[in-house]
């Protein structure tokens, strides 16, 4: 493959997936492994799992800053650390922790509130310093709270988005400097009234998790209002009477381009107008193969 010298699983692997995770261990010797765990029981089978391998797989204790998706509370966590630290099959990894729910737009609310949650990792890390076991890593943040703790010493950042941006986080992260990278093409298909115009962009389109009016914003239409969409459509009002055509063509940025880049098999590079090339997206290629 591309050689990569670490590659960390920000997941936790149990069952038929911890299986596979070993067997990528075990194809990929040249590349340091290691993945999450958030409960003691989880902890157990992993090292069971690693051990029959004769593996010392490291493992993050994955910490629940207030995303509330998955993770142990800080305050819970120094029994499971100290497992980590103890077990056969394992070798404490660090703690990871990811804190996407910090988007406030306000950038000085987001750094108090990013703040705030850190300092539960700093304590939790003086409790495990004063037992003698040493935090070898910490994996904190995401695209939001990237440019808070990129000025802490001693973390690894682990923010996405910055591949290609979007919308979505154009707007909550003004203070960030990045541009879009990625655009999606739709035409208008249908003129359903003097104020609505009807697109081909669906659900199998851009991502649709979001309420409608966060799904896409038009480059070169800002005036649209999406007010409907389903699998291959995407209807808009125009707020007055438009003079759109059929086969007009849109330039819209997604509000979440992360799920987007999954609906498409691979992505165009334009330079200067012209399409220069294309990548293919692999992460739409979910055939299990391991």
């Amino acid at each position: 493959m591309i050689g990569a010298p670490g590659v960390v699983l920000a997941y936790q692997p149990l069952g038929p997936k911890l299986s596979r995770f070993i067997a990528l261990i075990k194809k990929y010797p040249a590349t340091l492994f290691s993945c999450l765990t958030d409960n003691l029981s989880a902890a157990k089978e992993q090292a069971t799992e690693f051990s029959k391998s004769n593996f010392d797989v490291p493992v993050y204790v994955d910490l629940n800053t207030g995303m509330n998706r998955t993770g142990i509370n800080p305050e819970d966590a120094v029994e499971l650390c100290k497992f980590l630290s103890s077990t056969k099959g394992i070798k404490f990894g660090g703690i990871h922790a990811y804190d996407g729910h910090l988007r406030n737009p306000d950038i000085e609310i987001r750094t108090k509130e990013c703040n705030e949650a850190f300092n539960a990792i700093m304590k939790l890390q003086d409790e495990l310093l004063a037992m003698d076991i040493p935090v070898p890593n910490r994996i904190v943040g995401g695209s939001p709270t990237f440019p808070i703790h990129a000025k802490r010493e001693n973390v690894e950042c682990s923010p996405g988005t910055f591949i290609y941006w979007d919308k979505g986080y154009m707007d909550q992260c003004p203070e960030q400097n990045f541009l879009p990278a990625a655009i999606v093409i739709t035409r208008v298909i249908s003129l359903p009234s003097p104020k609505r115009i009807c697109t081909d962009l669906g659900h199998k389109s851009v991502a649709a998790e979001n309420d409608i009016s966060k799904r896409i914003f038009f480059l070169n239409a800002a005036e649209l209002t999406p007010v409907g969409q389903s699998e291959e459509h995407l209807v808009c009002e125009t707020g007055r009477e438009h003079d759109y055509k059929t086969g007009d063509v849109l330039y819209g940025i997604p509000f979440h381009i992360c799920p987007t880049v999954a609906l498409y098999e691979r992505a165009f590079i334009v330079s200067e107008g012209k399409i220069t090339g294309e990548w293919k997206n692999i992460a739409r290629d979910r055939k299990i193969t391991i």
